[in-house]
């Protein structure tokens, strides 16, 4: 697969970006290509406040100064909650994410792939995608941004990579994002000791959804602390007691000759941590 160049940014604005006198989020996109970065992730966990001028304004900046946009959708969707009218709202607030996505320009909505709780995984999964196909039907086969469903990293959360990629095969306009810190953390901490197990991710994306998946991966990494419960909290790249690493990543992607958008989500070190992948992968593409 040959692709082109992967990108690389931090997900919302860290410590660095205040540090040197940025107060807004339409100041990032200039500060990013200052800084040598090429993607933003906006941040809308908690929901989306900004109004409709702010978000204009934002997405102007970035195509102003060739910054990649997404979004990270509210964590409250519920793709599987057992409760039918708040599983259900969820459609309205990946709704109102797309109308976010088209004012900033953003191509991809991160989605969080939900829970099991109390529920078996079966039925789960099954709500999921009951969820999945009904947010499909109302917004249509050319929703403005592809929706991405992450994997994620709490061992009781769907969101192993078999899970999103069977979420995804609900309908086109889904695609996976891989957050590899989340991955390594429901592991216990054991899933990419070296370049091939990176490589197994895009191998297995592209031979059940297509290349084209494959090859303009979102990503998400970043070091996370983890107990036998899967992922405990976000960590920046000083520590060295927890993974995963991105160097044999680098080199995965320098052999799949892939082009992924790597968010990292470090703890208030995304935008140095992010140039440091950036580096990272320039160095491994050169040998």
């Amino acid at each position: 697969m040959n692709a082109g160049t992967p990108t690389f940014g931090p997900g919302g604005n860290g410590e660095w970006f205040y540090a040197e006198g940025n107060k807004t989020t339409a100041q990032a996109p200039a500060w990013l290509k200052e800084k040598q970065l090429d993607a933003f992730e906006y941040e809308a966990g908690n929901g989306l406040t900004a109004g409709e001028a702010s978000l204009r304004a934002i997405g102007e900046q970035a195509k102003l100064h060739g910054i990649l946009l997404s979004l990270h959708a509210p964590y409250y969707i519920s793709l599987s909650g057992a409760d039918e009218e708040k599983r259900l709202k969820s459609i309205t607030y990946i709704q109102k994410s797309l109308w976010a996505a088209g004012l900033l320009g953003a191509d991809t909505i991160v989605i969080h792939s939900g829970s099991a709780g109390k529920l078996t995984r079966e039925e789960a999964m099954r709500l999921s995608c009951d969820t999945l196909s009904r947010t499909a039907e109302a917004v249509g086969d050319a929703p403005c941004a592809r929706l991405g469903i992450e994997t994620m990293g709490k061992v009781n959360q769907l969101g192993t990579l078999e899970e999103v990629i069977e979420q995804c095969r609900v309908s086109p306009i889904y695609t996976p994002v891989v957050d590899f810190g989340h991955l390594n953390a429901r592991s216990i901490g054991g899933a990419f000791p070296d370049a091939d197990s990176y490589r197994r991710i895009f191998d297995r994306i592209g031979s059940t959804l297509g290349d084209a998946h494959a090859r303009h991966l979102h990503c998400h990494f970043s070091k996370i602390e983890y107990t036998k419960a899967g992922e405990k909290k976000h960590l920046t790249f000083a520590d060295d007691t927890f993974g995963p690493v991105f160097e044999p990543l680098a080199e995965a992607i320098v052999r799949e000759g892939v082009c992924p958008r790597i968010i990292c989500e470090s703890a208030g070190t995304q935008a140095e941590d992010a140039l440091y992948m950036k580096r990272a992968w320039e160095a491994a593409a050169r040998l």
